[in-house]
């Protein structure tokens, strides 16, 4: 029997997504889980292009309830706090603002959690798909094999907020989100909490998403930093979650030639042997944005 309380919050946290967040919101629309268990929370993070607007536009004709909020820009982990703050739902499935989800993802997601009790946090699978250009279909690809390789049961390894779903009571009972963390890695630190709590995380649910990759070496490197800038803040908090002496170009290029076989025999595709290259460009990046962070850290701190 449908209830009136919606069993599940998406969570879609957004930041000037104006020209990729129509198809993410009609996919969130065409779910084929009663809408009346659904309901939406559009947090909007200072966006200075249209995204606001179309959002707005869009939630007039969604048949789910929905809540839209807005501030100047203040990071992921205040914006996911929000939502938590405000969701009704029993599970919180993330949906970033550059994604599409399949017609029975929320469904697949919900059926696994109910089965499976200890699973605090369980993540979907990306889809592989032909992008514009050869960095895209890199991206796309590599992020497929890393998720190939990875699934199942995940002690250590990074899941990712998007694509995911969360039981709420787990995320209130560790105190959300660190508000303090700027650039990304709030999700990273969330899993480490929530496992040290005792509970499971998981990647590889069958329930299927496409995340649009980068499709620029400018764009990579600047998602690039802006991910070693907000690790910086995950290793500060805890130095056992990354392993500097894998972080540096040399073990990214041996990382990306051993995803190599994988990555052929999952596409068919001899741009697989380009991997290594692109891992090592995204690693720097990484580096840089780490060392940049980690620098500023010391002018500020006080001698």
């Amino acid at each position: 029997m449908v209830t009136n309380k919606p069993r599940v919050t998406i969570g879609v946290c957004v930041r000037n997504s104006a020209r990729t967040i129509r198809e993410t919101i009609e996919s969130i629309v065409g779910q084929d889980f009663p809408h009346e268990l659904m309901e939406v929370i559009f947090v909007d993070d200072g966006s200075e292009d249209e995204t606001f607007s179309i959002i707005k536009e869009y939630a007039q004709k969604i048949d789910m309830q929905v809540k839209i909020l807005r501030h100047n820009w203040r990071g992921l982990g205040y914006s996911r706090n929000r939502v938590i703050e405000n969701a009704e739902g029993d599970y919180i499935i993330w949906i970033d603002g550059d994604m599409v989800v399949r017609r029975d993802f929320v469904r697949r997601q919900v059926d696994f959690m109910e089965k499976n009790q200890k699973v605090a946090i369980a993540k979907g699978f990306p889809e592989i798909a032909s992008g514009k250009n050869l960095i895209s279909d890199l991206e796309n690809i590599g992020l497929v094999t890393h998720s190939y390789l990875n699934r199942g049961v995940s002690t250590s390894k990074a899941l990712g907020a998007g694509g995911s779903i969360y039981r709420v009571r787990v995320l209130r009972e560790i105190g959300g989100f660190d508000v303090n963390m700027s650039g990304a890695g709030e999700d990273i630190d969330v899993e480490e909490r929530i496992r040290k709590a005792g509970w499971i995380t998981y990647l590889g649910v069958p329930a299927l998403f496409f995340e649009r990759p980068k499709d620029s070496l400018l764009s990579v490197w600047r998602e690039g930093v802006w991910y070693g800038y907000g690790d910086y803040h995950v290793f500060i908090k805890n130095r056992k979650i990354f392993s500097l002496y894998r972080m540096n170009p040399i073990a990214s290029l041996l990382a990306g030639a051993l995803c190599i076989p994988v990555a052929y025999k999952l596409t068919h595709r001899k741009i697989v042997f380009l991997m290594p290259l692109l891992s090592v460009f995204k690693n720097i990046a990484w580096c840089f944005g780490f060392l940049k962070n980690q620098l500023m850290h010391a002018l500020r701190s006080p001698k």
